[in-house]
């Protein structure tokens, strides 16, 4: 996991224990949801590679080079 994954991690946990949400502006995300739909995105792409699956490129992206 990158630096930078895992402060996403942190702070989307701390987000979510403070104030119940890891964003901020109502529009991101759904009534009742802790997070907004990119950073569920992203939470599974983190879990995914935390697991060692491939992550399948998005169309009209190249993988990265991690």
């Amino acid at each position: 996991m990158s630096e930078w994954e895992g402060e996403f991690l942190d702070s989307v946990s701390e987000r979510v224990k403070t104030h119940g949400r890891a964003f901020a502006d109502p529009e991101l995300g759904a009534p009742g949801q802790a997070l907004s739909a990119m950073q569920g995105r992203k939470l599974k792409e983190i879990t995914k590679k935390a697991r060692g699956d491939a992550l399948k490129p998005r169309r009209g992206r190249k993988p990265s080079e991690d």
